[in-house]
């Protein structure tokens, strides 16, 4: 069976498959059976981005041993059993590959982190952080998916795509690299799966800086081509998401400029390719920016664009969010009819449910983030009672596990109360924020937050309101 022990002492052999995991899937598709694991995370409260592809390498044996988040998944959709009765190999012997020493930091062009040092050992750490790069276990994939490193306290993934060629002092360019094949692929992908699970947990700011190199690098790969044309559309395809999860941090950091620069660059790549979820997803999170930057009827015609692009695909949450994307351009253009008609096609849509049709880097857009949305909606029309009870359902259904939403709604709470008239209320949800501020690391917020506290300022002999101003004074400024 794939579930025996073989070591990175054999590098060059092929992968065993896994025919206890394949036995496991039964008569349903690969499909199918990703959606029924993805339904399992949703029961433990976890998160995983599986679909057909993921299923497909575990059953060639391409993964040997999951990361914890599968691994808490998988054991609960077959209790009893542990993971080598799954036909995975024991973690120990994935983990006993090689130590990692200064050796692996990444090469001095693309950037090293200020320390890369751990000050909490392994069980303080706020997640374990080798999850970060126990999904792929052969040690070409190790080389791309290879450094954690700390930073602000924070654990942070940084990603050397290493198959390139970038070697520790080497020259190399994209003439001289070999050509990308499908592990470049998958690692691209993974890539962006760690970049948007780490933003979920802790916010951008302090991985904005780290996935510039990532991002340089991908392109790259582009550069260097691909062996297969199935590879090169999934290189294509992965560099334009990592280029919305770029400039996602970048705006979510107040690095306004940067963003949009990065969301062009993927809509372009979308369109040079022929993408249409990747457009629908770039014209998002443009709709996104331009609504946060004043541009209210730009976000509307990103919105309205991405609606277009996306119509094909099949996907009602998809369509859902992007009418969510464009009632916050009505609300900015104060236009209450436009921005309720958006609204009522927004919930009519997410009430269609899930499918397979859904895109993975939408996984995020459920209940709390549609209440979240039209919370912000309602704020911008001045309608603070309204906003507030939106906001106010959001962080009750926020599943705690990602906590810069569950501070992203807090505060979006707060400053609703604050300007509804309602200070000692608005004071306890900047308390929540406040408590989180340990974990997140989010301009965004810290903005938000202060607008509140400059409303709340002559409410300050309001019960709690001087202990949230004098609490919120002494956060370190940020940069």
């Amino acid at each position: 069976m794939a579930s025996s022990t073989v070591t990175s002492a054999q590098p060059d052999r092929p992968p065993r498959p896994n025919l206890a995991f394949r036995r496991l899937r039964g008569q349903r598709s690969p499909a199918e059976f990703a959606a029924a694991v993805r339904r399992a995370a949703r029961e433990i409260g976890e998160r995983v981005s599986c679909d057909a592809r993921y299923i497909g390498r575990v059953e060639a044996g391409e993964i040997r041993c999951p990361n914890y988040a599968y691994e808490r998944v998988f054991l609960h959709m077959f209790p009893g059993r542990a993971l080598t009765d799954l036909g995975f190999a024991p973690r120990s012997s994935v983990r006993g590959r090689r130590a990692r020493t200064d050796e692996d930091a990444l090469p001095a062009h693309l950037g090293r982190p200020p320390s890369a040092t751990s000050e909490s050992g392994g069980a303080g750490e706020p997640y374990d952080t080798h999850s970060l790069y126990d999904t792929h276990d052969d040690n070409e994939e190790s080389d791309v998916l290879r450094r954690a490193f700390m930073t602000s306290g924070v654990t942070l993934t940084a990603v050397s795509l290493g198959p390139l060629g970038f070697a520790t002092g080497a020259k190399a360019t994209p003439r001289a690299a070999h050509r990308a094949g499908t592990s470049d692929a998958g690692a691209l992908e993974e890539a962006v799966r760690r970049i948007r699970l780490l933003d979920d947990r802790h916010g951008a700011d302090g991985l904005y800086r780290r996935a510039a190199a990532p991002l340089r690098a991908a392109y790259a790969l582009l550069d260097a081509g691909a062996t297969r044309q199935a590879t090169a559309d999934r290189l294509y395809a992965g560099a334009g998401e990592l280029a919305i999860s770029v400039g996602w941090l970048a705006h979510d950091s107040g690095r306004f400029d940067d963003a949009r620069s990065h969301y062009a660059e993927a809509l372009a790549t979308a369109r040079m390719t022929g993408d249409p979820g990747l457009e629908a997803h770039a014209f998002c999170n443009t709709a996104f920016l331009a609504r946060d930057t004043g541009r209210p009827r730009e976000a509307v015609r990103a919105a309205q664009a991405a609606q277009r692009a996306a119509r094909p695909l099949g996907s009602a949450r998809l369509m859902s969010l992007l009418a969510l994307r464009e009632a916050g351009g009505w609300a900015g253009l104060a236009d209450r009819v436009g921005c309720e008609q958006a609204l009522t096609r927004a919930q009519l849509l997410f009430e269609r449910g899930p499918s397979d049709a859904d895109p993975e880097w939408m996984s995020f857009y459920g209940e709390a983030e549609l209440e979240g949305l039209e919370a912000q909606c309602w704020s911008t029309l001045g309608d603070w009672s309204r906003a507030a009870g939106h906001a106010r359902r959001a962080a009750e259904l926020q599943d705690p596990h990602f906590t810069r939403n569950l501070a992203l709604y807090s505060a979006e709470l707060a400053d609703d109360l604050a300007r509804g008239g309602r200070p000692d209320e608005a004071a306890g949800a900047g308390m929540r924020v406040l408590d989180l501020l340990g974990e997140v690391q989010s301009s965004r917020i810290h903005t938000m937050l202060a607008g509140t506290a400059r409303v709340l300022l002559p409410h300050r002999r309001a019960s709690g309101v001087s202990a949230f101003l004098e609490r919120h004074a002494s956060l370190p400024r940020t940069a």
